[in-house]
């Protein structure tokens, strides 16, 4: 064989190969927005989440078994100026008995008309309903159903349960819709806690071998509190209090095992994953989700860390004490804190902490469980002194 031709073999196979490594697209990146009430705290929500979440998936209506429907109170004229992508999200309670499809689709298309008549163009629906495998063929039919009545313009996708991967009716149910978003936390026991990124990477590898259609994954980016009392079965709290005694127990999806199942998911997708959604935007001062500076730097895949650091503003020997989280990463209320001082006539500790003087040392120490938002910052003393050394203090997680 000449050279030319041993060149020229070399250099198709080389092609050849480059075209079997083409690399995986971008994973789109949308938000939940689930509160019922929306509240002046949206519009810099979303203002800030502008450069990072492509689309908005907005609960616009719930059926409540016994309670019947519940419309949510969104702000169509900040919608409509954020000027990104809508999907609304239509929840069905998975205790309903039975769907009454003309109710249901009646339902829905009035809500979509009154968004319309508000200057609102979805583009998408979403049908969120936990329907046990045994009602999936008649969810199916259901679904069919109203993907015949839609405008052809709007997209129909539906919330999914790894639990269906069991069923036989899942390929027929999923050939119904042009997309599913896979819910992989706060699918099983809540006393095991909200999410396993090991298991919710089983199960999208086994969704995207089974569906033929794009799918998301939504993801966790919020806690809960469980209630228990008289050794019965948990009661969950979210955004809403409970009034009820007890023990409660806070879960909290972990931001850093969340960005390793992302980190993982874009260097190798599994097959027709389309994109991440995330539970839910945070609104200023919810005490129950992640920062939108950590849920950005999650999305992003920045490098997540906690900087906390002890600021201190002096007027006329008054020290006031703030604890700073100067990082992306929102950080649980640290365990100890030291600050070296000189002499000092009148000390005392905020709430949350207790204080304990010694000859040239304050030392903090938390007495209840608490978080700080990176970026944010919070009181945790004050101390009249002659002095306080600005950088040397430690603090312990």
């Amino acid at each position: 064989m000449n050279f030319l031709l041993r060149l020229s073999l070399v250099l198709a196979a080389l092609l050849l190969g480059g075209c079997g490594q083409s690399t995986p697209a971008a994973l789109d990146q949308q938000l939940y927005i689930w509160q019922r009430q929306w509240t002046p705290a949206h519009e810099p929500a979303l203002r800030q989440s502008h450069g990072d979440f492509s689309s908005l998936r907005v609960l616009a209506l719930q059926a409540f078994p016994g309670a019947g429907w519940s419309r949510a109170h969104v702000d169509a004229a900040l919608l409509k100026a954020d000027g990104r992508p809508v999907i609304a999200v239509i929840r069905l309670d998975g205790q309903l008995k039975a769907l009454d499809e003309d109710e249901v689709i009646a339902q829905i298309q009035q809500v979509l008309s009154d968004w319309q008549a508000q200057g609102l163009a979805p583009v998408g629906v979403e049908i969120d309903h936990d329907a046990g495998n045994a009602r999936l063929p008649a969810y199916g039919k259901f679904l069919g159903q109203l993907r015949q009545v839609l405008p052809d313009s709007l997209r129909l996708s539906i919330t999914a349960l790894p639990a269906w991967l069991d069923s036989p009716a899942l390929p027929g149910l999923l050939a119904a819709v042009d997309s599913s978003v896979l819910q992989v936390h706060a699918v099983s026991d809540p006393r095991q806690g909200l999410f396993d990124p090991k298991q919710a990477r089983r199960w999208a590898e086994r969704w995207g071998a089974v569906t033929t259609r794009p799918f998301y994954l939504a993801l966790p980016a919020y806690g809960v509190a469980l209630l228990t009392q008289d050794g019965s079965g948990p009661v969950v709290e979210s955004e809403v209090p409970i009034d009820r005694v007890g023990e409660r127990r806070e879960l909290l999806a972990d931001p850093q095992q969340v960005a390793g199942l992302v980190a993982g998911l874009r260097a190798d997708p599994p097959k027709h994953l389309a994109g991440l959604i995330w539970f839910r935007l945070p609104l200023a001062g919810d005490r129950r989700a992640w920062s939108l500076t950590t849920l950005g730097a999650v999305a992003r895949g920045d490098n997540l860390d906690s900087r906390l650091a002890l600021h201190l503003q002096e007027r006329d020997g008054l020290y006031d004490i703030r604890l700073v989280n100067q990082g992306n990463l929102d950080s649980p209320w640290p365990q100890r804190m030291t600050l070296v001082v000189g002499a000092c006539d009148g000390v005392d500790a905020l709430a949350g902490y207790t204080l304990q003087q010694t000859p040239g040392l304050l030392t903090f120490t938390r007495i209840q469980e608490g978080r700080l938002a990176a970026g944010a910052q919070r009181a945790i003393g004050w101390a009249r002194c002659t002095k306080i050394e600005q950088g040397a203090f430690n603090v312990y997680p």
